[in-house]
């Protein structure tokens, strides 16, 4: 029979608050735990799910995302092929921030170098059209 945790030792041994397993059961991210006489209790497949969703959350994954890749799984799908289907789609908008993020880098240096004394006389703001 496998040992299980109360809320308290699942998140001591997870490295996070209680609040925060609380909120990814509420939010779907996390299945609901048994319960015994009104507490939770978790079998230690939990803290592994805690571990991916830490994985997941710096991966820049939302919360919404995560829904979805935990509970693809229940397809009858190997951990690996969901975490391909959905790594390769963040994947995708990562590289759409880092190529924002260059254009926002360049522009910022560029202005650095502008040395304009008025608004009028500024390159940059002479060369790009407005946009609303």
């Amino acid at each position: 029979m496998a040992v299980h945790m109360t809320i308290g030792e699942l998140a001591r041994k997870a490295g996070i608050n209680p609040s925060a397993i609380r909120y990814y059961e509420s939010a779907g991210v996390l299945p609901l735990p048994e319960r015994r006489n009104g507490r939770r209790r978790y079998d230690p497949d939990a803290l592994y799910l805690l571990y991916a969703v830490a994985i997941a959350k710096q991966t820049g994954f939302t919360i919404a995302e995560m829904r979805a890749l935990f509970s693809s799984g229940e397809r009858n799908e190997s951990p690996s092929l969901v975490w391909e289907r959905f790594a390769r789609k963040k994947l995708e908008e990562v590289d759409q921030f880092i190529l924002r993020a260059e254009a926002m880098k360049a522009l910022l240096e560029e202005g650095l170098r502008c040395g304009c004394l008025t608004i009028e006389e500024c390159k940059i703001l002479g060369v790009r059209p407005l946009t609303t």
